[in-house]
């Protein structure tokens, strides 16, 4: 797949919104990525799988051992790599506002992981699921994710996007669309206050 081509799955699906919208990081933007409106469709969440997995450098593919998502967004993406690779998968859930690992997912000492996620802006998530890793013994050879928003990330780790859309954010004490009063959404799997 070419890159026009993805960017038309991500038209076609609904899957980019206009709007005033608070993002996970807690910036604001006038485009938001719904990334779900791609992965409710099992088929097409595989063939971009594929593609991103197509695209990694042939030796990082064949050495992961496990695919890591934050929840919630980076679920189903990350179990649709993890298929393409042949290689488990785990996704880590926050408690009490910490990212953590549940359901008795473990990481094995000196696993090679590939992080996985749906849209990157800040990268706060991938972040914080970075460290969980290593803390937990693993080695994190990189992050993928469907969409890179153009923001410089806060991980240092290798990043491998299907797709870079430079859409950029404001702090909210920054943004026009507050200051014009436009309402605000906050469609993300974590609600975050109005600001």
């Amino acid at each position: 797949m070419t890159d026009s081509e993805i960017l038309q799955v991500f038209r076609d699906t609904g899957a980019i919104r206009s709007g005033h919208f608070q993002l996970t990081s807690g910036r604001h933007s006038d485009t938001y990525f719904q990334c779900a409106r791609v992965l409710e469709q099992p088929r097409l969440t595989r063939r971009l799988a594929q593609e991103l997995a197509s695209r990694l450098p042939s030796g990082l593919a064949q050495s992961i051992d496990l695919v890591a998502s934050p929840a919630v967004g980076g679920i189903l993406f990350g179990n649709a790599l993890a298929d393409v690779l042949d290689c488990p998968m785990v996704f880590s859930e926050r408690e009490g506002g910490k990212m953590c690992f549940r359901r008795s997912f473990e990481i094995e000492l000196g696993a090679k992981v590939l992080v996985a996620e749906d849209v990157v802006t800040s990268g706060g998530s991938v972040k914080e699921l970075v460290d969980l890793v290593v803390a937990a013994g693993g080695s994190v050879l990189a992050v993928a994710a469907l969409v890179d928003r153009g923001s410089k990330p806060l991980f240092s780790e290798d990043f491998y996007p299907l797709i870079c859309l430079d859409a950029p954010s404001w702090p909210p004490d920054k943004c026009q669309l507050c200051q014009q009063g436009v309402p605000l959404y906050s469609p993300g799997s974590r609600r975050l206050a109005k600001s």
